[in-house]
């Protein structure tokens, strides 16, 4: 047993939880890369979008892979954005602001979005017009991917970002020295209280995130059946 641990009799217990919450923090990240590629395949596929897929890179830092997914959802949110000025340009005023009225059937929003696609593209996918108004006229981009990001930011900045991700294969006091080195109880006790905050509000938010992304390609699955 170490020193610290004869000194802290609570020290054991605590790194566990660290271990435990930085082992959750590395699978959200993981099913975030996962729905990432999943919504850009959508968007490649179906509206004419070259978004890069991403990899989760093992031999990288938290912030660096935090960094990964932040570019590709920024260059999501991108092409978003310029799918809504492609509708705006090419439709009616009146006929625009039916993809943001939630009293319009979403039948009809469908239909609207094709057309523009099939002039856009030349030729659109069944699909097209749907998954268009799905991300438009909802609040994913504005609210979810936002959030995400803001938190994937946080987490980067915090003293996990430094943290490499391989460093779960080494064993636990390889894991506790990257992330604590000579940390006393106060301090294993502050990061263990930094982890569970930073975790639990990621968690919530990438669990809407892929939520979102679900929805999506569901209808997608649905449509091709």
């Amino acid at each position: 047993m170490a020193l610290s641990d004869l000194l802290y009799p609570d020290n054991p217990k605590r790194r566990q939880e660290l271990i435990h919450l930085h082992q959750e923090l590395l699978h959200c990240m993981s099913t975030n890369f996962h729905a990432t590629n999943e919504l850009a395949g959508v968007l490649n596929e179906h509206l004419g979008c070259a978004i890069t897929y991403i990899q989760m890179r093992e031999s990288s830092t938290v912030k660096e892979n935090c960094d990964i997914i932040i570019r590709a959802m920024s260059e999501i949110q991108q092409q978003v954005q310029k799918i809504d000025r492609d509708m705006k340009e090419k439709l009616e005023p009146v006929l625009y602001q039916k993809l943001y009225d939630i009293k319009e059937p979403e039948l009809e929003k469908i239909a609207i979005a094709h057309k523009v696609f099939s002039t856009v593209l030349g030729e659109a996918t069944a699909t097209a017009g749907m998954v268009a108004v799905k991300l438009l006229s909802s609040n994913f981009i504005t609210l979810t991917v936002s959030k995400l990001v803001s938190l994937l930011a946080q987490i980067g900045a915090s003293v996990l970002g430094g943290i490499s991700i391989t460093i779960l294969g080494l064993g636990i006091e390889m894991i506790l020295h990257a992330i604590l080195g000579a940390m006393e109880r106060n301090q294993l006790l502050a990061a263990v209280r930094s982890y569970e905050k930073h975790l639990a509000e990621f968690k919530a938010a990438s669990e809407k995130y892929q939520h979102a992304i679900h929805e999506v390609t569901s209808l997608v699955r649905q449509q091709v059946q």
